[in-house]
Formats: C-alpha cells, structure tokens, sequence
C-alpha cells in the first residue's frame, strides 16, 4: 500500500517566515535604541536636576553644592553628562548605555562609592526606573512586527 502526501506552498511559508523574521530584529533593533536613549537621557537628567542637598563649597571664584550621599551627582564641569551616551550594536540586538571612559575615569566611582565615598547613583538607577517602560517598549514592537 503506497501512501504520499503533496504539500504546497511551503515555498510561500519559507518566504513569509523570512519577512516576518526581518520585520522582528527591526522593530527590536528600533525599541532598542529607543529604549537606550531613554535610560541615557534619564542618567543625565538625574545629574543635572539641580535638586542637590549636599555641601556648598568655593572652587576659586565659583560656588558649587555637592551632592548628598544617595543623590545623583551634582554637575560641575560637565563631563560626566557628557561621557554618558547610547548605541545599537546593528547585528546583535543589543543596546549599550556607557558611562565614563577617556578624562571621566571617576564614573564607576561615583556609581558604587569608594571606601571613602559614598555612592551617587546615577546610572542603575534610571535603568531601573526605566524597566517597565523598557519592557512595554518591547511587547510594542513584537506586536508591530507581527502585525
């Protein structure tokens, strides 16, 4: 007893599998950036809100208040703001937010404290802030692609 089975279109399934796939990796590739731009944006805010309640000191003819213990660090110069930037790494879906680097080598230092320092959060703290929104920005773009 011979038995077959002819299945068409799987050709066309092939094809639509691939469009569905691209559309996927570029809504996430997009919500990704997005996402990225946000926590950079938040880390920078959080440095230049102003809002500080540390010590006022003199630095020759210019007044400056520290930030307290807790608080995101109060701008002085501005290259902490400055070293704070987003990029996609296109291929693998994966967003990097960096902190410091280059003259700004005192980033990680503010971030976590030193045995001398306490810490001023500044950059974990608007990931975390930013989690939910980061993971609604996701289920958006699945469903946009998918669409």
């Amino acid at each position: 007893m011979d038995f077959s089975v002819k299945i068409e279109g799987l050709d066309k399934l092939a094809r639509n599998s691939q469009v569905i796939q691209a559309r996927v990796k570029d809504e996430i590739e997009k919500a990704l950036y997005v996402s990225g731009k946000k926590v950079e944006g938040d880390a920078k805010k959080s440095i230049l809100d102003g809002q500080k309640s540390g010590r006022t000191y003199k630095r020759r003819t210019v007044f400056h208040r520290a930030s307290a213990p807790g608080e995101a660090p109060a701008s002085d110069t501005g290259r902490l703001v400055n070293s704070i930037n987003s990029e996609l790494i296109r291929g693998s879906l994966e967003a990097v937010v960096k902190a410091g680097g280059g003259i700004v080598r005192y980033a990680r230092m503010l971030e976590f404290g030193t045995s001398k320092m306490a810490a001023r959060p500044f950059f974990f703290r608007s990931l975390e802030q930013n989690k939910t929104w980061i993971a609604e920005r996701m289920q958006e773009a699945m469903r946009k692609a998918l669409k």
